[in-house]
């Protein structure tokens, strides 16, 4: 006896949807187990221990994760205390400003090399901080000068009361109390501007000697490779 055709479609959607069930339910089964990791360390006794989750005798030692094949997925750190973390926290600002301070040394020197290309420029620019000292140096030897010339006026005007000092008049004994004091302003700022001529080629030695290192840094070209001669057949 023939089967009714018009079955016949209805029983193949049932096997296909029955089928296609059967492989989603076998794929639902193995993704867990391809997802499934395996858990390695050596402990502090030194035996080697796996599991399926992270290992808790393992907390302050390296940890593997592993694939079911044994592929290594990551490498899991010890686990810090507080202080660890705060130690280990800060040695990364130690380094961070230390490649900080790197690159700020970096920078001034390229800016240095730029300022002074050769030893002619440096040494002018030397030249001329020291001028910048002499001359206010020179107007304070002038005022100096105008100082002790006023003092052989005021000691004249004093010549009247060489025998009773105490009798001259108050203006020209403050007068002449000031033009102290001005002198001895004058010769205390000449001495400071001595000082900073020091402190001026000091630094521009300093800088010089920085100078040569990196000007000679510059001029060291990598040797290149000498070809063979190229030789003609005869």
């Amino acid at each position: 006896m023939k089967g009714n055709p018009l079955k016949r479609p209805v029983l193949r959607w049932w096997v296909g949807g029955l089928l296609a069930g059967l492989c989603g339910l076998v794929a639902a089964q193995a993704a867990p187990a391809n997802t499934q990791s395996i858990y390695t360390c050596v402990d502090k006794q030194g035996r080697k221990l796996t599991s399926d989750r992270p290992i808790p005798e393992c907390i302050d030692r390296e940890q593997r994760e592993l694939s079911p094949t044994g592929t290594v997925r990551r490498v899991i750190g010890p686990t810090l205390t507080e202080h660890e973390r705060a130690a280990r926290e800060v040695e990364r600002r130690k380094e961070q400003e230390e490649r900080n301070r790197i690159a700020d040394e970096r920078k001034r020197e390229r800016v240095l090399v730029a300022r002074y290309p050769d030893k002619a420029a440096h040494d002018a620019e030397r030249a001329l901080a020291i001028a910048q000292v002499d001359a206010v140096t020179a107007t304070a030897t002038q005022r100096i000068a105008e100082l002790q010339a006023r003092r052989k006026t005021l000691d004249l005007e004093m010549e009247f009361y060489r025998k009773d000092p105490a009798k001259a008049p108050m203006l020209l004994r403050r007068q002449l109390a000031e033009n102290d004091e001005g002198v001895q302003e004058q010769r205390r700022f000449i001495a400071g501007q001595d000082q900073e001529k020091r402190r001026i080629h000091q630094r521009f030695d300093e800088e010089l000697a920085q100078l040569r290192q990196l000007w000679a840094a510059q001029r060291v070209v990598p040797a290149l490779p000498v070809s063979p001669p190229v030789t003609t057949a005869r």
